[in-house]
């Protein structure tokens, strides 16, 4: 199934993000969480893409694992850092053999040690290029990744939206949004895509707040701001963690609900591979918001 046809249906989805593990405990820990997720019934899951080629057969491995052994409709990160045009073409082609339909096609963050990115000499500089050949060549629904607070290198966000509507002009039929934590960003960031002329469904991506050092680490990284009372108020509670989850916890799921009252198409969770947060927020939506062919008050 395709996502695109899915958030046509009129009912909000909900899907989660999970990451290949490096070592032996991460797997036990995202078993774990994939098993407490389940129930709640996703309507697709991510799985991201690293820029090793350990990694990527992790990657592709867990997809196929997502969908088989836990029925998920995964959704399938494909970047384009240290790869060649072909090997590019060669991981798209095995998706598609392997029956996977939605495919996140990124540009990718720079391999670790270094500072910017840097295109391989025969691989793709831009998500937009790979849309196109994901596009050209291939059957795949494709969402783009957007920012409602601007991609951090780019120096103006006027001129990452011209970027994005490139992306969603030569193929992306749906977008997900980085992580934000004031609702305005991504209300105000709608209304100037609109006014570009972008028409595809913008899903915001959320990220439950666990832990105050790793959201400042994250936060840092990828240009998003957290609204000053809101940090204040972590940094005052940073040595409890159980009352950071709790405000983390309430934070987002206040989140959800008015962006999914004043319009959103669904919510995209930053799991991090763990499950309390995300499922006591989604728990809590779904007496509201009940899976497709589960009735209202059942």
């Amino acid at each position: 199934m395709r996502i695109r046809e899915l958030l046509s249906c009129g009912r909000p989805s909900f899907s989660f993000e999970f990451f290949p593990p490096k070592h032996d405990a991460g797997w036990q820990q995202l078993r774990q969480s994939l098993a407490a997720l389940r129930d709640l019934r996703p309507t697709f899951v991510s799985v991201t893409y690293g820029a090793a080629g350990g990694t990527r057969r992790q990657t592709t491995n867990l997809v196929a694992r997502l969908r088989d052994e836990y029925g998920f409709l995964p959704l399938a990160h494909l970047t384009c850092t240290n790869a060649t045009r072909a090997e590019l073409q060669a991981v798209l082609q095995h998706l598609q053999d392997h029956g996977v339909e939605n495919l996140l096609a990124l540009r990718g963050d720079p391999p670790a040690g270094q500072t910017g990115f840097s295109r391989h000499p025969d691989g793709l500089a831009h998500a937009s290029d790979l849309v196109a050949l994901a596009r050209r060549e291939f059957s795949f629904c494709i969402v783009g990744a957007c920012y409602p607070e601007g991609h951090v290198e780019c120096p103006s966000r006027d001129l990452d939206l011209e970027f994005l509507k490139r992306k969603v002009d030569t193929g992306c039929d749906v977008l997900i949004t980085q992580l934000f934590f004031d609702n305005q960003r991504y209300f105000d960031f709608v209304a100037r895509a609109r006014a570009a002329g972008i028409g595809v469904p913008i899903i915001p991506g959320i990220m439950p707040i666990t832990n105050v050092a790793q959201i400042e680490r994250f936060t840092s990284i990828c240009g998003a701001t957290i609204p000053e009372p809101l940090l204040s108020e972590l940094r005052r509670l940073q040595d409890d963690p159980h009352a950071v989850l709790s405000m983390g916890v309430a934070h987002a799921t206040a989140q959800c609900v008015e962006l999914l009252q004043r319009g959103a198409p669904g919510i995209h969770f930053y799991t991090l591979n763990k499950s309390p947060a995300t499922r006591t927020i989604l728990t809590a939506i779904r007496a509201v918001y009940p899976p497709a062919n589960q009735p209202a008050g059942s």
